[in-house]
Parts: structure tokens; sequence; C-alpha cells
């Protein structure tokens, strides 16, 4: 365990106190604030953490942070080494998280804290997806901060996250991501928006896989995907095509629902007959969906394509990649809308995206805790501040 005593708070003890050197709070120290030091009543490392603890203990909202530390303000001081008890106003957090902060400063702490930690690193699996904030949803428009990151699902963190422009769409914004990243020996999923030629050239040559779904936004791609599997199944079993598909089949029940899913592969299609930057397979995947109450039953198609081999990735496992994509909605973006009450979020510009920044800090804090779910963390937290504080200052080992 490394630590040092902390000196440079504008409202610290001269006594000090002491943090590992690998802690969240060390991380976060190293910020530049962007504020006039001139007439500070709190420090950015401070204001961060007060953040932070709270919303690790269930408050979403800067007026409920604002009232939460107001209400601890004194064991607070306490805990974080502070000469005076006093807490920040609502308006406070709003200016700081809107003016003291580089965004992209603080996206690479974040990463570079979780990257450091142990245990992570071990994920192949790289989720590309976006989501709007939709409280930051002007009145009378239909865009608000649009933003999209790039998440390993198993490891339970956010590598990195951009800001889609109000003049662009996800697909800069994904370029601007992988070429940032260190994409040796991963797979990158996204979904049909992101089957782009650039993109996946960009991938494959810094190192890494991709997984795209493929719809009509590449239209001949689809058409030509689509033809492959269409005429093995109009030919009766017969087709010369038969002897490379491979085909998997799963069944879960479960939301009411049973479902099954059926990929079949080929790698019959290269990257020269498709015109596919590194395509080595093309997927087709069925879903076949009953509602239990009612046996009410439906099925869809899509298709896909990846510059994995078949001995890099069978049926089986493109059927994993294909399910572990969706890792992204439900390990994340749900949490930080149902949990965390990201979309209710009415903070604007830079400051919503802080926000969305914390609240990635936040999961990836509690990824490898024993809760089951995010709300337990949160309520178990609240009762047990000590712990909580604990989780910003210590070591994670």
């Amino acid at each position: 365990m490394k630590c040092s005593p902390v000196s440079f708070d504008v409202n610290l003890r001269p006594e000090g106190f002491v943090v590992d050197l690998d802690s969240l709070f060390a991380a976060l120290s190293e910020l530049e604030d962007h504020r006039d030091a001139r007439g500070l009543r709190y420090a950015l490392v401070t204001t961060l953490v007060l953040i932070v603890l709270a919303k690790l203990c269930g408050q979403d909202h800067l007026r409920g942070i604002a009232q939460w530390v107001a209400l601890r303000k004194e064991v607070l001081a306490q805990m974080l080494g502070l000469e005076k008890s006093q807490a920040p106003h609502a308006s406070t957090y709003s200016r700081i998280l809107k003016k003291a902060i580089g965004i992209e400063a603080f996206e690479r702490m974040v990463s570079q804290f979780f990257e450091e930690q142990p245990k992570t690193g071990q994920d192949v699996l790289l989720n590309l997806d976006g989501k709007t904030m939709r409280a930051t949803i002007p009145a009378g428009e239909t865009k608000g901060v649009h933003l999209l990151a790039a998440y390993f699902p198993e490891d339970g963190w956010v590598l990195l996250q951009v800001e889609v422009g109000s003049r662009e769409n996800e697909i800069p914004a994904a370029l601007r991501i992988v070429k940032q990243m260190n994409l040796q020996g991963k797979i990158v999923t996204g979904d049909a928006l992101l089957a782009q030629r650039e993109l996946s050239t960009e991938i494959v040559e810094a190192g890494g896989d991709y997984v795209w779904t493929v719809k009509g936004n590449q239209g001949q791609l689809k058409q030509d995907i689509q033809f492959l599997f269409e005429e093995e199944a109009s030919s009766g079993g017969t087709s010369l095509y038969q002897k490379d598909f491979q085909t998997v089949t799963t069944i879960n029940k479960g939301h009411g629902r049973l479902e099954r899913r059926t990929l079949t592969s080929s790698s019959l299609l290269q990257s020269e007959y498709l015109d596919w930057p590194y395509a080595h397979q093309v997927f087709q995947l069925e879903r076949h969906f009953m509602r239990m109450v009612d046996g009410k039953e439906t099925r869809t198609v899509s298709y896909g394509v990846t510059s994995l081999t078949r001995q890099e990735a069978d049926a089986e496992r493109l059927l994993q990649l294909n399910r572990g994509h969706w890792g992204i909605e439900n390990k994340l973006h749900y949490r930080r809308d149902d949990t965390l009450r990201e979309d209710r979020c009415r903070l604007k510009g830079q400051a919503a995206q802080v926000m969305a920044g914390l609240n990635n800090l936040v999961l990836g804090l509690l990824r490898n805790k024993r809760f089951q779910t995010l709300p337990d963390a949160r309520r178990y937290y609240a009762a047990n501040l000590p712990e909580a504080v604990a989780l910003i200052l210590r070591s994670p080992c």
C-alpha cells in the first residue's frame, strides 16, 4: 500500500490526512482546476469526492447531493481532513462541473484509474454504443447531449466516452475513440450504424477485430449476406454451401417469455467477394420469441459480418459475442438511466457530460463488489458512510 499526506486543499487541516497513492482520491487530485485560484472555498478534488460519495449513497441530482452533504458536513469534514465543516451550494457544484474540469483530461483520468486496478484489462470484448441524455434536449428540439461510450461488459467499466457533436452522428465519434485506444487483442462490437469500412479498417489495423450487425445502411453488404443464407434455405439443404455452414441454437426462459436464438455462420464470403475490409465470416441470427401468458409468437432475422476467422470464433462464440454486445445496454445505459436517474439530469453542455462520467465512475467502483444490484449497494453505503469514504481514499487492492 502506497500512502501520501495530502497538503493541497484550500480547506485542509494543518496536519492533513493520508490517502493511498493509487486511490481514486489521488487520481482525482491530479486533475487541473481551471478556475481562478483567488477566493476559492472548495478544492476541485474535495468537490468531486463529495459528489461521488453522495452518489454512492443514493443521491442523483445536485440539489439532493448538496442537501446530503450539508446534513453530514461535520462527519465528512472529519473523514476528509477538512478544517471547516462547510457544504457547497447546488449552484457551486454546477459551476464546478461546467467550468473547472477539462473533460478530456477527466475521461483520461477515469480510464487510467480503472486500467491500473487489479483484475482489469482481461476482458477482450469491447462494446461501442451511444445514448442521449434526454433531459438535456431543449424544448422544441430533438437533440441533446449524446455520448458514445467504449465499455468492457465483463470488467464493468467505461474505457472512454466522447460527446457526439450536434452536427455529426456516432461514426466520426467512434473513429475518435478507436484511434485513442489500445485495441490489440480486443473484439469491438457495435450496432448497424457503426458497420463502416473506415472504422472496420482502423480496428483491424490497430490489432483488434470487429463484429457488426448489418442492416439497410449497408444495403449491398446486407443483400449479399442475405442471399447466401436464403439460397441455402431455398435449396432444401442440398446447396454446396451446406458443408461450410455452422449452426448453434440456444433457448432461454425469462421475463415471461421463451426465446430461441439460432446463429448460422459461414466463411464462404471473404473480403474480396463482399468488398468489405478484412471480412472473414458472415452470419445470420434468427430470434424466435413466445410470450408465455398467451402464446403469442414473433420472429426476427438479422445479419452480421466479422473479421474473426472460423478458427478464432465458431458459431457458438459468435452468438456469445452478439449477445455480449447488449451488456452495454443492460449493465451501463440501463443502470445510468434507471438507478442513477441520468435521463432526468437537467445540467447542460459540459456539466451534463461530466456528470455522466461521474456515473460511469460510480458504476466502475462498484463493479467487483458483492452486491446483487446497484440499489442494494447504494443502500448499504448510505448506512455505512465510513466504508463509502474508504472506497475513495484507499487502494482498490
